[in-house]
């Protein structure tokens, strides 16, 4: 089991999707910020560490909201992906590990190429970000 936690950083309607980088599986697709759990780790800790590594930014571990989640086959292992909803952070999200990052709403969501994990958080943040609207 590989578990992973994402952040849905929101600012008004769009989200922040980061590229991933050249000679990494999935190379090129866009995703939500994230990254793998380690061991002894609280989701809300490993989201925290891995946004400070991947964008730079300062979160307080109380902060995300869990969200939804995915589950899928990943090779020889099966991916539980977390998906947390982040409003607050400190700090201006950088491309630390990415190719590019991206605020993006529903409409330009739905036509990036995203890992397929990804692809079942589409629907729940469209609902979330049409009440918000």
């Amino acid at each position: 089991m590989l578990l992973v936690v994402a952040a849905a950083m929101v600012r008004g309607d769009q989200v922040l999707v980061q590229q991933r980088p050249e000679g990494t599986q999935m190379a090129g697709l866009w995703e939500f910020p994230g990254g793998k759990i380690e061991p002894g780790e609280s989701p809300e800790s490993a989201l925290a560490r891995e946004l400070r590594e991947e964008l730079g930014i300062e979160v307080n571990p109380a902060a995300p909201v869990p969200l939804t989640f995915a589950s899928a086959p990943l090779g020889g292992r099966h991916l539980l992906l977390l998906l947390y909803r982040l409003d607050s952070w400190q700090g201006t999200p950088e491309p630390h590990h990415a190719n590019a990052l991206r605020w993006a709403d529903m409409a330009t969501l739905r036509t990036l190429p995203m890992p397929p994990a990804d692809l079942p958080f589409l629907g729940v943040l469209d609902a979330l970000l049409g009440r918000q609207a």
